[in-house]
Parts: structure tokens; C-alpha cells; sequence
């Protein structure tokens, strides 16, 4: 399994959260994702590796913006 954390801005509520976790869920090798609003952060565990586009696209689709890898 592969843990990737990303930030995301513009969230602000668990409904925000909602809508981002579903949209990556879509993501082909997506097993979980756990959103941290108050963070700013997705963590997203796949079992393959996942190519950054794809979650930025996903993360837009939801109405946010990743803004970059997060660094730990």
C-alpha cells in the first residue's frame, strides 16, 4: 500500500470533505481517503501509484485546489 498526503485549500466543513473523498475515491487503486479540514491536508492510500494530475483533477472536480504534495 502507498500513503500520499496532499494539502488542499478552500475546505472548510465535513460536507467539503465529503465531496473530496468522493471524487478521489473514483481514482483507479484508491482503497481509502482520509480528509483532515482543519489541516488542510487528503491523505490517500492506493495500492498502486497514483499520477499527481489525476488527483488534482479530482480535487477540482470537488471544488478545491491542491496546492502541492504535502511535506511531513
Amino acid at each position: 500500500m502507498r500513503h500520499s498526503t496532499y494539502a488542499v485549500s478552500g475546505m472548510a466543513c465535513g460536507h467539503c470533505a465529503g465531496f473530496v473523498t468522493e471524487e478521489i475515491e473514483r481514482l483507479a487503486g484508491v482503497t481509502a481517503v482520509v480528509v483532515d479540514v482543519e489541516g488542510g491536508t487528503v491523505t490517500v492510500t492506493s495500492d498502486r501509484d497514483l499520477d499527481m494530475a489525476d488527483v488534482r483533477t479530482a480535487v477540482e472536480e470537488a471544488g478545491y485546489e491542491l496546492t502541492a504534495p504535502h511535506e511531513s
